[in-house]
């Protein structure tokens, strides 16, 4: 990825994005309500569902998270 790439990556996040930290100190609580709704976990904790939207490696973690709580894992 280049300067340029980074630059509009950078330019379009989401303002409502909490980032790694955040997300990752209510990532389980979040797991926890999309295991039963998704729609309502990204309602209500929008700043982790637009995290999630842009972050990989957190989206890995929820994606472990739930397999957990589904009993998948």
């Amino acid at each position: 990825m280049n300067a340029r790439e980074r630059l509009i990556r950078f330019l379009t996040t989401d303002p409502r994005d909490v980032g790694c930290e955040e997300a990752m100190a209510i990532l389980h609580v979040y797991a926890e309500v999309a295991a039963q709704d998704p729609v309502a976990a990204a309602e209500r904790y929008p700043g982790v569902a637009a995290h999630l939207a842009a972050c990989g490696p957190c989206r890995e973690d929820l994606t472990g998270l739930l397999a957990a709580v589904s009993g998948d894992a």
